[in-house]
């Protein structure tokens, strides 16, 4: 057997500058491989959803190499937040754009050929258009990293002509490395940027796609306003984003949270270029909590905190769902993403795509294209598979567990509407008997049983089919035609009055031929923790007092607004909420705490320590709190001894024995899934001595030492913090041995 590949620890220099000028003490397994490829001059492609680190996989090499790093982006915005952070922190970092003035720009260009500057950011059209590349490649830039990278794409979600130009980087830098960097990309995509970037036997690096701290819900949309309030206050005060589909419904939106005392803002292409910056500013500055947005917001905005994110109607892409989710939750906290859908969605977007594409003169398969990916969106909306689960399949990655526990699916917000078959075949038996002549508004109308003019005038209500559904109420009904129409089985015209159609897919539902499934939001008194009352998303870790920690935003706020920088360049939300849990009051303390780091410890620590130990004092609480010991974590209560099936009680059975989860699964005919799940029963019941039999001993204490920090009642936070790499099935075998020795 050949020896196992022995892997160099990173080089101290490396280890010593991202604890020095990130406050990192470890970094994420991908953002290591990125950062070897990088020191070692290789070129890579790296896919990383977004949070989970990419800048530092280009920033961290640029210091410790020394020479020149190129990094293309494609937004002003996005360069100067990033130059603004790191010089902030000690890093020389400059930008070559449209906003510099004559002196500024010679001024950074002295510097550049001097060497004194370790990172360049600048847009694809200057470097590739303008001179730049010459005084780049002059002053030796030996590393090329393109953000963004799916841009270069025409199969992306997002394709940008300009960064079509790239290809010439090889041209321009025939001696560089270069490196993409994207948050997502599907196999067809990552092909294209290396070929298009002319990528020289790539180290090719995928992360998980998967972000267990994210709550995904799709609900039928009803009452588009107050659904995103119940979102909204389930929020309050925290940072989120409403996505809409049009400026018309970005103002309206804005409007009408407005008038419910939201601070929210809006912001879309339509707005002058200093109205959409005051958005981003008072966004950023937490001057305000909501941006009402069309997609064109979210890529320049690195605000770690945003809690919750809104759609009000579908996406086109899934690759545009899964970016503009992924802006919720980026410090690891629980957030949620709640995207409001109706079949109308795919209609107008549809329409949108077409009509685009005639201005455009985009040939057949752009069109072709664009509308596969719209409708594998549909798809995922009106999919009943776990949330989590379908969008890393997408990516071509599995999932484990049969249950996230984290999606509407899972959690139980949506129920299948009883007798679907039977509701289905009244709808379509309604529109023959309109023969096929009127639109959505009226066919309800005649189901719903309406004494109107417009139905007695027809004789509609003399109709067999009259009132068959009156107890429906009308926006259910019209989620339901729209449902149909998504599973293809009723068909609505195009036209500009647009009328309900029959297909042979409706005689063959008629016909018992084909089944459908139709589904509704859970009733309000069975939906439980998903209703208003849910499990607060970006609660704190286990013992922070959030009391401590909202002073300590305050403070935040106060400390960006002094040495005027953005309130998440002061520290995060998941540095505030451990300096919430573990109080401390020294310096020392306050360095070890991961993401504070000497040059923010040093700006802004001694505000900081003052308000802890003035907060501790007033409330009696202890300072310096180390982690908590296994005893002192929240128990769960046992469970009730399980009326356990024949193959539960065989698998108890088994596992006495010390059979392995495989093992009982093959005698079971469970899944390995069920099977764990069942071990976890048994571990809680019969208290083993040992769970070495089914979970290796070291990821039992990793498991262990995680609970310390989060407790045992989510398996998120612990599948996080291990970097995701033990499966949830071990860490709910540990949980359960845990929980039956408190």
């Amino acid at each position: 057997m050949p020896a196992a590949t022995v892997v160099a620890p990173l080089p101290p220099a490396l280890t010593a500058a991202v604890k020095r000028h990130w406050g990192f003490t470890a970094l994420r397994p991908l953002q290591e491989h990125a950062i070897r490829a990088a020191l070692a001059g290789r070129d890579s492609l790296v896919v990383m959803p977004t949070g989970g680190g990419k800048s530092l996989c280009y920033q961290a090499p640029a210091v410790v190499r020394g020479g020149l790093t190129v990094v293309v982006s494609p937004l002003i915005a996005l360069m100067k937040d990033q130059v603004d952070g790191l010089t902030r922190i000690g890093v020389s970092a400059a930008r070559l754009d449209s906003t510099l003035s004559s002196d500024e720009w010679a001024v950074t260009a002295d510097a550049i050929r001097r060497g004194e500057t370790r990172l360049v950011f600048t847009s694809p059209e200057r470097l590739i258009n303008t001179g730049t590349f010459r005084l780049l490649r002059d002053a030796g830039a030996h590393t090329i990293a393109v953000d963004e990278a799916h841009c270069v794409s025409h199969w992306g979600h997002d394709f940008r002509p300009e960064y079509r130009q790239l290809a010439r980087l090889r041209e321009f830098f025939p001696k560089a490395a270069v490196h993409a960097y994207t948050a997502t990309a599907t196999d067809r995509v990552r092909r294209d940027i290396s070929e298009q970037l002319g990528l020289r036997a790539p180290e090719v690096l995928i992360g998980n796609f998967d972000r267990p701290n994210l709550i995904f819900r799709v609900l039928p949309r009803l009452n588009l306003v107050d659904q995103v309030r119940e979102v909204i206050d389930r929020h309050r005060g925290a940072a989120g984003i409403v996505y809409c589909l049009r400026r018309k419904d970005v103002d309206e939106m804005t409007a009408a949270l407005r008038k419910a005392r939201y601070r929210a803002v809006p912001y879309h292409a339509g707005m002058s270029a200093d109205d959409r910056r005051a958005t981003q500013e008072a966004f950023a500055a937490e001057e305000a909590d909501i941006v009402v947005a069309t997609v064109a917001f979210g890529m320049g905005i690195d605000r770690s905190n945003v809690r919750f994110v809104v759609h009000a109607a579908m996406p086109k892409t899934i690759e545009h769902y899964q970016q503009e989710t992924g802006r919720a939750g980026r410090d690891g906290l629980e957030s949620e993403c709640v995207l409001l859908y109706s079949g109308s969605d795919f209609i107008a977007l549809k329409a949108i795509i077409e009509k685009s594409s005639e201005e455009a003169n985009a040939g057949p398969e752009y069109t072709a294209a664009s509308i596969k990916h719209l409708d594998e969106m549909a798809r995922y909306c009106r999919g009943a598979v776990c949330r989590h689960k379908a969008l890393v399949s997408y990516f071509g990655q599995e999932y484990g567990s049969p249950n996230c526990g984290a999606c509407d699916l899972c959690l139980g917000d949506t129920q299948e509407v009883p007798d679907a078959q039977k509701v289905a075949q009244k709808i379509l038996s309604c529109v023959a008997r309109v023969k096929e002549s009127f639109g959505i508004a009226h066919v309800i109308e005649v189901l719903r049983g309406a004494d109107t003019a417009a139905v007695r005038a027809r004789g509609h209500h003399q109709l067999s089919t009259y009132g068959l559904l009156k107890d429906v109420p009308k926006p259910d009904l019209r989620d339901w035609i729209y449902q149909l129409i998504g599973q293809g089985v009723l068909v609505q015209t195009g036209d500009e009055y647009p009328l309900l159609k029959l297909n042979p897919a409706s005689w063959d539902v008629m016909a018992e031929r084909q089944s459908v499934r139709l589904i509704r939001l859970a009733r309000r008194e069975k939906r439980g923790r998903t209703e208003g009352a849910a499990a607060s998303p970006g609660e704190l870790p286990a013992g922070a007092d959030a009391e401590l920690f909202e002073a300590l935003r305050q403070l935040r706020r106060q400390e960006a607004a002094r040495a005027k920088v953005q309130p998440y360049q002061v520290f995060t939300d998941a540095v505030l909420a451990e300096f919430a849990r573990g109080r401390p009051t020294t310096e020392a303390a306050m360095g070890r705490v991961s993401g504070v780091g000497e040059f923010r410890l040093r700006a802004y620590g001694k505000a900081f320590l003052n308000a802890i130990l003035t907060h501790c004092r007033q409330k009696g609480l202890p300072t310096d709190v180390p982690l908590p010991k296994l005893a002192a974590l929240p128990q769960a209560p046992p469970p009730a001894p399980p009326k356990a099936s024949s193959k539960k009680e065989l698998a108890f059975k088994l596992f006495r024995g010390g059979a392995s989860v495989e093992a009982v699964a093959a005698k079971t005919e469970l899944t390995p899934a069920t099977v764990a799940e069942h071990l976890a029963d048994f571990v809680r019941a019969e208290k083993p001595e040992s769970i070495f039999a089914w979970v290796p001993e070291d990821v039992c204490e990793r498991v262990a030492a995680a609970a310390e920090i989060h407790g045992t009642q989510r398996l998120k936070p612990v599948f996080l913090e291990l970097n995701e790499e033990v499966s949830y099935d071990h860490i709910r075998i540990v949980f359960a041995c845990l929980e039956s020795r408190g």
